[in-house]
């Protein structure tokens, strides 16, 4: 390892140690580690300190963190609450929002924007960090709550639509083309669906292989579970779609994988994922944050994250509050708290204007503006959630349950 990577590396590893110390001295631990981890980013970033660069090296170990960040996503999505009848509205919610983004930023830019910006930024508005709510939503044992239950179902869609949207508007091809290799995409993904599912029924060499390798130095279910993760980020990238939708289907096909009563595989993938991978991209994200491109436009940051809440969460409380039977809708402290939680955005919106930049479709400055906004909305709407949810006594559920 070069000297530089490996300064680095040992400044995002005190900042990922640091963290959650800062978090135990939060009266009440309002504050969630991953702001936490963003902030130190920030701090020991090229924008400040400059302590810490993105390297290869760096950038690989942040590439993994996002990869596992949404593994774990796809993991707790549950198919049949997607395909169910709250599912389909949290669906036609998301498309709602989306909808709602692109007349938000027609009226906002009108003649001023540029078709394939506007597309991006309209994307990125209608975005739910999933991954990042699952340490919050599982520290605070929502996870098995119906509350819990309607965010994943919001979240998962406010994930897979935009990664969809993503492929499909901002890839290197037509929409048409796009369209086709997402769908050949798909196919291979049902196919592999249908391979691993054999895995949780009856019995077979490998199966016992997988037993016996998850207590001894082989390890063999959790290398299998990175081949997967590799396999379909190798497939996307031919394809020329986003890490992220590989990492998601992935996450997908481990819940088809792993049968009931396999815990233990579930805590060595946290620990592995949240002890040392997750934390590198949220520290590096918080690196890619540039205070002086929010100084510079004030107002224009404040309207992202009132965009965010206006196209994301206010469809979602609505949703949540006056839809589907009555013995599904929620009371309007439980609503509001939904809609908070869906407006948390930030591993899309950086996929998002990673791309767009990529493509020279949005500036530097403007994508740190709504990493930024993302950030904040990290820091401040799982905190109003909690605040305006209704009361529960629900004891912490165990890491990967």
């Amino acid at each position: 390892m070069e000297q530089e990577a490996a300064t680095s590396l040992f400044w995002i590893s005190l900042a990922m140690v640091a963290a959650p110390l800062l978090a135990r001295l939060v009266r009440g631990r309002l504050v969630p580690e991953v702001v936490l981890l963003l902030g130190l980013g920030l701090v020991i970033g090229p924008f400040a300190l400059d302590l810490a660069g993105m390297d290869p090296a760096i950038g690989m170990l942040r590439e993994l963190g996002l990869a596992m960040l949404f593994l774990l996503a796809g993991y707790e999505i549950d198919i049949a609450e997607l395909t169910g009848g709250a599912g389909r509205r949290a669906m036609l919610t998301w498309c709602l929002c989306l909808a709602l983004a692109f007349g938000a930023v027609a009226l906002l830019l009108g003649n001023r924007g540029s078709g394939e910006k506007d597309i991006a930024l309209a994307i990125a508005l209608t975005s739910t960090a999933l991954g990042t709510l699952l340490p919050i939503l599982r520290d605070g044992g929502m996870l098995s709550t119906p509350v819990g239950a309607s965010v994943l179902r919001h979240g998962a869609f406010g994930e897979l639509g935009p990664i969809v949207a993503i492929a499909l508007a901002l890839g290197a091809r037509g929409s048409v083309a796009s369209l086709v290799v997402l769908t050949v995409f798909v196919a291979i993904v049902g196919l592999l669906a249908v391979v691993v599912r054999r895995l949780r029924v009856g019995e077979s060499r490998l199966r016992a292989a997988l037993q016996e390798g998850a207590e001894t130095t082989s390890q063999l279910p959790i290398r299998l579970t990175m081949l997967l993760l590799v396999s379909l980020g190798a497939v996307a990238v031919a394809f020329e779609l986003d890490i992220v939708l590989a990492a998601f289907a992935a996450g997908f096909l481990l819940r088809f994988a792993i049968p009931e009563g396999w815990e233990l595989i579930e805590h060595k993938l946290d620990g592995i994922a949240y002890g040392f991978l997750i934390p590198i991209f949220f520290v590096t994200s918080g690196m890619a944050i540039d205070p002086g491109a929010i100084v510079a436009a004030p107002a224009t940051f404040a309207t992202v994250i009132a965009l965010i809440l206006l196209v994301r969460g206010v469809p979602v409380f609505l949703a949540s509050r006056f839809t589907g039977p009555a013995d599904e809708r929620f009371g309007n402290r439980d609503a509001l708290s939904i809609g908070f939680y869906a407006a948390t955005g930030l591993p899309i919106i950086v996929a998002v204007t990673s791309v767009a930049v990529d493509r020279d479709l949005m500036s530097t400055a403007d994508a740190s503006l709504l990493v930024a906004a993302g950030a904040v909305t990290v820091l401040v709407c799982p905190l109003l959630a909690r605040l305006v949810g209704a009361p529960r006594v629900t004891a912490p559920e165990e890491p990967g349950r």
